[in-house]
């Protein structure tokens, strides 16, 4: 079983930045792809973002293309995601979470195996 942890979050003006850190307790964290998802208020989860489990690959929402990197040190067992240029619009519960093998779609959390409790972001205007 593999427990994520998610930090980073908080309350931040639009415009401004935040960097989230996702941990994982699995050294094993290294061969799984990862994923940011994140929920706001009276909506559905959404993709942000993905990455391969080398770093090689990314894929982002289009929401979030070109504002949001997401990154990964398998050395510390964390995945990142810098989320620059924010938006009000981008305030929500950002969740990380770990996908074990490869099936269906990247952008379905139902296809991830372990999920992070979340941390909340905010964004004022």
């Amino acid at each position: 079983q593999v427990q994520l942890v998610e930090s980073g979050g908080g309350l931040v003006q639009a415009g401004g930045s935040l960097r989230l850190s996702c941990a994982a307790s699995e050294r094993t964290f290294s061969t799984y792809a990862m994923g940011w998802f994140r929920q706001a208020p009276g909506k559905e989860r959404e993709f942000v973002a993905r990455i391969s489990w080398s770093g090689g690959s990314t894929l982002y929402a289009d929401s979030v293309k070109g504002r949001f990197t997401i990154s990964r040190e398998n050395a510390k067992n964390t995945v990142y995601l810098q989320m620059n240029s924010l938006k009000p619009e981008d305030t929500a519960v950002y969740y990380c979470a770990a996908q074990t093998y490869y099936r269906g779609s990247v952008y379905v959390g139902a296809n991830y195996d372990y999920w992070g409790q979340g941390t909340q972001v905010t964004v004022s205007s």
